[in-house]
């Protein structure tokens, strides 16, 4: 966890191995356009430089309490071509975002069952193609999107957290890791 860099740097972060905790700062966000005409690149971003095809995960949790408070991870290429996959709290419930950016954002959510305190999630390049996948800690990961990203040579990647309503959301990140890309199979 050494080759972490901050993009926007939070007030308050802890480390103790391989376990981070963020404290939000204030009406911080990723967004770019579509449906609410604002440009934010605020959020907290701890990330690594990786070059070729990869899979990154980790796992996530958070005092999830006012509208869009998000944590998860973050593919990016610039401020304008990034993609934010996460829990993120919409209409009172806990929902897996995924936010893909190719100069204006989409927005596409999955209601997650239950009220899980810990979310693995992971995110696998393949070229062009962005794998967007979660998993229950110790569950089968759950496939919830495959979406185009440009095909460079190298990008950031790493652990995201914003509180677009608020200062003070508490995200936790465990095991965060970037290794070799899982198979290209999509159907077991």
């Amino acid at each position: 966890m050494t080759d972490l860099k901050w993009l926007n740097p939070p007030e308050h972060v802890t480390q103790d191995g391989d376990v981070i905790r963020v404290t939000t700062g204030d009406k911080t966000d990723f967004w770019r356009g579509t449906f609410y005409g604002f440009f934010r690149d605020s959020g907290h971003f701890l990330h690594q430089r990786v070059e070729g095809d990869f899979t990154a995960e980790v796992t996530v949790s958070g005092d999830y309490r006012a509208l869009y408070d998000q944590a998860g991870l973050m593919i990016r290429l610039s401020e304008s071509h990034w993609i934010k996959a996460g829990i993120e709290r919409t209409d009172g419930k806990n929902y897996f975002s995924v936010v893909v950016t190719n100069t204006m954002s989409d927005w596409s959510l999955v209601e997650v069952p239950g009220d899980p305190t810990d979310i693995r999630i992971r995110l696998t390049r393949h070229a062009e193609a962005i794998r967007v996948q979660y998993s229950p800690v110790e569950a089968t990961f759950v496939p919830v999107r495959l979406a185009y990203f440009p095909p460079t040579t190298a990008v950031d990647v790493g652990m995201m957290c914003c509180s677009p309503q608020r200062s003070g959301f508490e995200a936790t990140f465990k095991d965060f890791r970037v290794k070799e890309a899982i198979s290209r199979d999509l159907h077991a």
